[in-house]
């Protein structure tokens, strides 16, 4: 497991989502609570997400709820809570504006996880989150010309994303409220678990982002 960013200070104004209400078709279902590396999938992303110094921790849930909660229920930081998503069928976006509205609202900063990639850099949220801190409308990493993740909002650009609709996520947003560009070499900010076939590999050992772009937040 990746070591906790460098700054460890609980920032109060700012959170962090866990997208984690999809059924995960694609493998057949109970994605999110298969074992990855001797851990279930989602614990890999709310670790990364943890390990970042947000206040709290949301994870937005739908399809899998109670299996995700009890798959999460030996994680006892404080920071952590769950959100429901009952219209998680209608989308990726569903889950985003959910997770949205139960933000408080004196959020500053928001990262945004990925409950299927089990690789993120916490180190990676941390450079994003100081980017939006800064000034910048929101942050989001390239990997070698390619959409990755997580990504980071700044609080007054989030009523946008409770417009969003279908599956696409926010990516288009985010380029029209100006996003800053972060490149990075970390193939953990594209390695998703799309099928069973998938568990237990690395980011080296595995074609990257078959997400296409647009597809996330």
């Amino acid at each position: 497991m990746r070591p906790s960013p460098p700054d460890p200070a609980i920032r109060a104004d700012t959170q962090a989502l866990v997208l984690a209400a999809g059924a995960g078709l694609r493998f057949g279902g109970g994605k999110l609570v298969a074992i990855h590396r001797g851990r279930p999938l989602i614990d890999w992303a709310v670790a990364a997400a943890l390990a970042t110094p947000v206040a709290g921790v949301r994870v937005v849930l739908g399809a899998q709820a109670a299996a995700v909660r009890a798959a999460l229920s030996d994680r006892g930081d404080p920071r952590l809570a769950f959100v429901p998503c009952p219209d998680w069928a209608d989308g990726l976006a569903a889950s985003l504006r959910r997770g949205v509205a139960a933000l408080p609202p004196e959020t500053r900063a928001l990262l945004i996880f990925l409950g299927d990639m089990p690789d993120v850099d916490p180190a990676l949220a941390l450079s994003l989150l100081d980017r939006v801190l800064a000034g910048a409308p929101a942050a989001m990493p390239v990997h070698r010309g390619r959409p990755a993740h997580p990504v980071a909002v700044a609080g007054a650009h989030l009523s946008g994303l409770m417009h969003l609709s279908g599956d696409r996520g926010a990516r288009a947003y985010l380029d029209r409220i100006g996003a800053v560009e972060v490149a990075t070499d970390d193939p953990g900010s594209v390695f998703d678990i799309d099928t069973p076939d998938e568990l237990d590999r690395t980011p080296g050992a595995m074609p990257t982002q078959r997400r296409q772009p647009g597809a996330g937040p």
